[in-house]
């Protein structure tokens, strides 16, 4: 199974600076091909991205969508905009989705749905918060989240799942420590035992669970040897080409 390394740089980078990033990164990755990178960009600068990206090793994600292809539907964008511009990924249910624009296991279903029925491929987020954690709620936070968020799912061969604890999230404070490698781990296999139990054995072996809080240089590499980290969505370490190549390179 490839590794997935995805690039979430949330309300960050304008056209000029996002056009520096890349021209540089893509330098840095170049014959890179243990990885399959995403970067996923505002969107302001999507289609820019999509262009700058365009013959390289580097695939288009976005941050979000809604689940009407088109409507009234004031500051929303729809899965076949996305698709037409050149994306392959969407991020659903991120956790500042959740807890900023207050979006429910229900409402990220829908989203999970349209998207695969419209040829893009869902970054499913889950994670518990720090309360939940401390109150030994995470496993049951987990598979609620799964279990709603894909209900009617069908299969599960094109959704990534991004396992990100919200107590581990930097949100920009490089300092904020990411959950260690065990703690990870158990969580990761807790997610791929649930699939199992949905989708059967085969399918969650194939599906990708990646990593997503607060992965950098300085752990990325203990974090994705990890049996069950099938890779990443990189918040702050993907703002600056030198640490998000480190982090893509940290795949052996």
């Amino acid at each position: 199974m490839q590794q997935l390394i995805a690039a979430n740089w949330k309300m960050n980078r304008t056209a000029k600076e996002a056009v520096s990033f890349i021209k540089k990164f893509k330098k840095l990755v170049k014959g890179v091909k243990d990885a399959e990178i995403v970067i996923c960009p505002p969107f302001t600068i999507v289609e820019l991205v999509s262009k700058e990206l365009k013959n390289s090793n580097i695939k288009l994600g976005a941050q979000n969508m809604y689940f009407e292809n088109a409507g009234a539907y004031t500051g929303e964008v729809s899965p076949i905009m996305l698709k037409e511009i050149g994306c392959e990924y969407v991020i659903l249910g991120h956790s500042e989705r959740r807890e900023f624009f207050n979006e429910d296991n229900s409402l990220i279903n829908k989203k999970v749905i349209s998207a695969l029925k419209n040829g893009l491929k869902p970054i499913l987020c889950v994670g518990e918060t720090f309360e939940q954690r401390t109150q030994g709620k995470t496993d049951d936070v987990l598979e609620d989240q799964l279990i709603n968020c894909l209900k009617d799912v069908k299969e599960i061969k094109d959704v990534v799942i991004a396992y990100e604890p919200v107590w581990a999230i930097s949100r920009g404070n490089p300092n904020q420590k990411a959950a260690t490698k065990a703690d990870a781990e158990e969580s990761h296999l807790f997610i791929r035992k649930i699939l199992e139990g949905v989708f059967g054995k085969e399918s969650a072996i194939s599906t990708r669970i990646i990593y997503g809080g607060s992965m950098k240089p300085e752990n990325a590499k203990e974090l994705l040897a990890m049996p069950n980290i099938d890779g990443g969505l990189v918040g702050n370490a993907s703002l600056e080409p030198k640490s998000f190549a480190e982090v893509v390179k940290s795949i052996k």
